[in-house]
């Protein structure tokens, strides 16, 4: 399997490493910065703890927020409006964005995008805060790009659109990489906003669909659609009530997840609850001669959970994959908690010591948005509803 594009320096020491000029006289610096950044890791671990909810969302959403997300009609309090047939104040959403880096004070801004399809690759960048793009529904507003690391990009610079700045709200918009099933990786959304929201929007691509980079993030009746590795990245990030359509691979194997998790004191991992795996109408008549696996360990201590969801036929027996070898099998941490459906069977599941058929709630709960992404603190103000515990 191809692996994902190295463009992207995944922690410190990659960044030294990666850094023109270095000679290896450096490296026991290297090694005291990564031993730095570990330690402070450990001590800054934040110890779970279960925070209030309000509305169907962690209090971390603020109250006006939580408003917009469960307006019937968020669009009417749009700061700005973007529309292809140039009845809004843009016909792009790049236009929309530039003008949102002028706008003064730092409070929530929304951008009302209105039906239509809109080609074009849109980064929201890290001065970019509280921004929120709310369309007209998913299939809707479309927002559509086809870079691929096949077509010369690289993965972290294929994205259709890409959140960074913190505080990012998307609802009811599709974003999609039409690259197709073989040019490699070509993601659709990448994400680095830290307490990021996205409600009821599609992600739809093959290899890399959804590149949860980094920081805290919560989906909620979301669709996500890949092949390979189509959630990945080292987020710490709750997918709730969300639908996973496993799509046809050119290869024949489907990896759901693959989680980048490379220090064992990262609080990040991938906890997908309450959610149904299926297989998407291009692999449904072929899906008994394709392997579909729940996940496979991207970096040494890849975390991922999958948490009372409906695990359809297709998924493997096994459900799990190695990446390459042995590696990360006893340093990963992959669990499964009360799933259903009928590849949710955990008899023939892989044996390796770093996996966990989970029996205990107190464990589980670990992973859930109160405890997880401590979404009490900051999701009820973004009024998308969720669940704080299992």
């Amino acid at each position: 399997m191809a692996q994902h594009g190295s463009d992207e320096p995944r922690d410190v020491s990659d960044r030294v490493r990666r850094a023109r000029g270095w000679g290896l006289h450096f490296a026991s610096n290297v090694n005291n910065v990564s031993k730095l950044v570990s330690n402070t890791l450990a001590i800054n671990k934040v110890p779970y703890s279960e925070p209030s909810y309000k509305e169907g969302f962690p209090t971390w959403v603020k109250p006006g927020d939580r408003k917009l997300l469960q307006s019937s009609s968020p669009a009417s309090q749009a700061n700005i409006v973007v529309a292809k047939d140039g009845s809004g104040n843009y016909k792009t959403v790049k236009e929309a964005i530039s003008a949102a880096s002028s706008r003064s004070g730092s409070g929530r801004y929304v951008i009302y995008v209105k039906a239509g399809v809109y080609s074009e690759n849109v980064e929201i960048g890290n001065g970019l805060k509280n921004i929120m793009l709310v369309g007209d529904g998913i299939g809707k507003t479309i927002i559509t790009g086809s870079r691929s690391v096949g077509g010369g990009s690289t993965t972290f610079k294929s994205a259709t659109l890409a959140a960074v700045g913190d505080g990012f709200i998307g609802r009811g918009i599709t974003i999609r990489n039409t690259a197709g099933p073989t040019p490699q990786q070509a993601v659709a959304l990448r994400v680095g906003s830290d307490l990021s929201v996205f409600y009821q929007c599609s992600f739809e691509g093959y290899q890399d669909t959804l590149y949860v980079h980094s920081q805290r993030q919560f989906y909620r009746e979301c669709d996500i659609y890949g092949t390979v590795d189509f959630i990945f990245g080292n987020a710490a990030v709750v997918f709730q009530n969300c639908n996973i359509y496993a799509r046809s691979p050119p290869n024949k194997t489907n990896t759901i997840t693959a989680q980048g998790r490379t220090d064992p004191n990262q609080n990040t991992g991938i906890s997908i609850h309450n959610c149904r795996v299926t297989a998407a109408s291009d692999l449904k008549p072929v899906q008994s001669s394709v392997q579909t696996y729940l996940g496979r360990p991207w970096k040494e201590y890849s975390r991922t959970v999958f948490m009372k969801t409906y695990l359809d036929s297709l998924i493997a027996p096994a459900g799990w994959m190695e990446w390459s070898g042995n590696f990360a099998l006893s340093t990963l941490y992959y669990g499964e908690y009360s799933n259903t459906g009928p590849g949710s069977s955990t008899a023939n599941r892989v044996n390796w010591s770093g996996y966990h058929v989970i029996t205990s709630a107190t464990e589980a709960s670990k992973y859930t948005v109160g405890n997880f992404i401590s979404g009490g603190s900051w999701l009820p103000a973004t009024n998308v509803p969720f669940t704080s515990g299992l």
